[in-house]
């Protein structure tokens, strides 16, 4: 890997270094004692136990070395590892993506110890000693994974490797596509849903870049297919209160200056109004329309919703789900709302329609726009692309 993220590796430190009260993480090799490497070799993901039975112990893309990995991010002769009495040390053979170790690259030579994560380009390996009770590999196999994770997480974010994906929304009278709401995805292991991502990005407080990514790639990957559609991206509750929301919007407007863009905003941070003011005029100036998301799902603040309306008013799926089966009482409930939010010129958008029955009752309670898997589930790819 060309760079590694600063906080990244303080927290994998701090990970492999809280293990040290079980003896992982600062023990020494010990004299006799048998060693190997764990991880994923071949490109299946199985991960298996490699025992570092000589020494040297070269690794690298070649054939015939110690430990071969069919990695591109692999130099041909990229490490080795050599056994010095009670000492282990892993020295890099000047490769071109780096050696690491415990997120540090390594310089020279560094000192191996059991529960250790080493790094050969983008593959990774944990050092195993047998002198792990089972207990102890346990807790470092959970290290492990969740290390693993950050560090993924960590390459993820440096190549802004997320996967965009689209979910249309519709004109309820006719079905015909309004536009697509911008998700995201990962192919990385324990980082393919969003959920996933910003789990990891709040340890590292780093929702907000994480959330400008998944906006730009979205936006990116669509240019020139649906500038006549609109393109809903979505916000990080935390991008309200930190710096560079906007400059973020005026960087994707600059790169698709026609492009047709709502901004989503969810409903239970639109707390103070002058703020959300303020945001609303910003947005106006790039032409980018505002959107409340998941209204419904939580406190619905109507007061703010009249001091400040958004262009779409996004009803959570929890008012929308099984709306046919609701009671009478229910159904006038939500077309009061349809028709108030209407009449101050608001578009309502129905989320969450899975049947023909809730589209039917959505489109009498007054509703023009709608999303769901009715319609369509998110997609990547030519999938989505509107035809």
């Amino acid at each position: 890997m060309k760079c590694q993220r600063q906080c990244t590796q303080a927290g994998l430190l701090a990970l492999v270094k809280s293990t040290d009260q079980f003896g992982v993480g600062t023990s020494s090799i010990a004299a006799g004692a048998a060693w190997s490497l764990s991880g994923c070799v071949e490109a299946n993901g199985l991960s298996r136990r490699v025992p570092i039975h000589v020494s040297p112990f070269v690794i690298g893309r070649q054939c015939g070395l110690s430990l071969s990995l069919p990695c591109l991010t692999v130099s041909k002769r990229h490490a080795e590892i050599k056994v010095d009495g009670d000492t282990v040390w892993l020295r890099d053979l000047g490769s071109t993506n780096g050696t690491y170790v415990n997120g540090r690259r390594v310089k020279g030579e560094a000192v191996l110890s059991s529960g250790d994560l080493v790094q050969f380009g983008n593959v990774i390996f944990e050092v195993v000693s047998d002198l792990c009770q089972d207990l102890t590999a346990t807790l470092c196999a959970d290290a492990t994974d969740r290390a693993m994770k950050m560090l993924r997480f960590d390459e993820l974010m440096n190549n802004r490797a997320v996967v965009p994906y689209y979910q249309p929304i519709i004109k309820l009278a006719d079905r015909s596509v309004l536009g697509y709401e911008v998700l995201g995805r990962s192919r990385y292991p324990g980082l393919e849903t969003p959920q996933a991502m910003f789990e990891v990005a709040a340890e590292f407080q780093v929702e907000s870049q994480l959330s400008r990514i998944l906006r730009s790639v979205g936006v990116q990957s669509a240019n020139g297919i649906c500038e006549n559609l609109e393109l809903f991206v979505n916000t990080h509750p935390a991008e309200l209160s930190e710096a560079g929301l906007i400059e973020s919007l005026e960087e994707l407007r600059e790169a698709q200056p026609e492009q047709r863009l709502t901004l989503e905003v969810h409903e239970g941070t639109i707390t103070q109004p002058r703020k959300m003011r303020k945001l609303r005029n910003q947005l106006k100036d790039l032409h980018i329309r505002l959107a409340y998301d998941d209204f419904g799902a939580g406190q619905s603040r109507l007061l703010e919703l009249i001091e400040v309306p958004p262009d779409y008013l996004k009803f959570d799926l929890c008012l929308i789900k099984g709306i046919h089966r609701a009671t009478p009482q229910c159904q006038e409930l939500v077309a009061t709302l349809v028709r108030m939010v209407t009449q101050m010129g608001i578009v309502a958008l129905a989320e969450g329609i899975e049947n023909e029955a809730d589209h039917q009752t959505c489109l009498q309670l007054g509703f023009r726009t709608a999303q769901g898997f009715l319609y369509g589930r998110p997609a990547a790819g030519p999938e989505w692309a509107p035809g």
